[in-house]
């Protein structure tokens, strides 16, 4: 065995002797606080009885109890609107610095009107073209759906196909009617 090993092994052993052979008895006396001498004497001074200290070195030897403050002087109540803001004892701490102050062009670009509104971006994806009886018929998927489109047809109420010329296949977003296009290559 390694000396500390041996060291920690006696240390155990006397525990466990202090454990068994220790005085177990419990103790049902009351400690009564003690009468210190020096305080006694400053306690027995003028300066004392009348409220003033005598000096701090008489003073700092003493125990001081200050009144309590309540809780809502100090931080606030719940239902107060400062301590949500993260005010009094509790408050917070932002390290970011100001944001910079919105130049003339930033604040006529937030007080101008907002911008019409856009169809969104076509869904459909073009997977091939065929020619039926001099018309053009185009192939369409979205997601595991199909769509054969003609020109003037409607895809699911919102699309209607405007004309197909090869490279382009022009629809009109219904909602806003918006006109979009998709290429669809050129003649093959």
């Amino acid at each position: 065995m390694k000396p500390y090993q041996i060291a920690m092994a006696l240390a155990l052993a006397g525990a466990a002797g202090l454990l068994v052979f220790g005085d177990n008895a419990p103790v049902s006396d009351i400690a009564e606080p003690v009468q210190r001498a020096e305080r006694q004497a400053a306690a027995d001074t003028p300066a004392a009885r009348s409220g003033r200290r005598e000096d701090d070195k008489s003073a700092a030897g003493q125990a001081i109890i200050m009144r309590l403050i309540p809780r809502a002087e100090l931080v606030g109540e719940a239902g107060d609107p400062a301590f949500g803001a993260g005010e009094g004892l509790f408050q917070g701490q932002n390290w970011n610095p100001p944001p910079p102050a919105p130049t003339a062009a930033q604040q006529a670009a937030a007080n101008a009107a907002p911008p019409p509104p856009v169809a969104p971006p076509v869904p459909y994806n073009y997977f091939g073209k065929a020619v039926q009886d001099g018309a053009w018929e185009v192939y369409l998927a979205r997601g595991d759906k199909t769509y054969v489109v003609r020109s003037q047809s409607v895809i699911d109420g919102a699309y209607r196909v405007e004309r197909i010329v090869p490279p382009l296949l022009t629809l009109t977003y219904l909602p806003l009617n918006q006109v979009q296009q998709i290429n669809i290559g050129a003649i093959d």
